[in-house]
């Protein structure tokens, strides 16, 4: 699989839920199990009704920059250039998070938004293992 479609999930990925690709790319000792931690942390707090918009300017920042770094990250552990492959983790993560946050709130019209969180806790931890596999 192209460098920059892994590049594309791992950043779509992080604007589902922020944590669960480096989670994924964490993978030594204490490091590695507190990644795992918070990513349970969040698939967690997301349900909350008091967690935050993704889509407020320090969320959605954030989740740009840990999409660009997850991309990064998969592309040195490659041997490959990390500026471009990180751009394109930034901006899916974007990207990703509208949609996200766009299916949420469809789902929340629709009175089905704990599956619809479910569905995307899935689809998250799907987009992350293709991407690194």
């Amino acid at each position: 699989m192209n460098l920059l479609l892994r590049a594309a999930m791992l950043g779509a990925a992080t604007g589902g839920r922020s944590i669960t690709p480096l989670a994924a790319l964490a993978d030594r000792g204490f490091l590695r199990i507190a990644a795992r931690a918070a990513a349970l942390g969040e698939l967690i707090a997301d349900k909350l009704p008091s967690t935050p918009s993704r889509l407020s300017p320090a969320p959605l920042a954030g989740r740009v920059a840990l999409g660009a770094l997850s991309a990064g990250i998969y592309a040195h552990r490659r041997g490959r250039s990390v500026a471009l492959p990180a751009a394109v983790g930034g901006a899916a993560a974007f990207a990703g998070s509208y949609a996200g946050a766009g299916w949420r709130a469809f789902a929340a019209r629709h009175d089905f938004a704990v599956p619809a969180a479910l569905a995307e806790d899935a689809a998250t931890v799907a987009l992350t293992r293709t991407a690194i596999r």
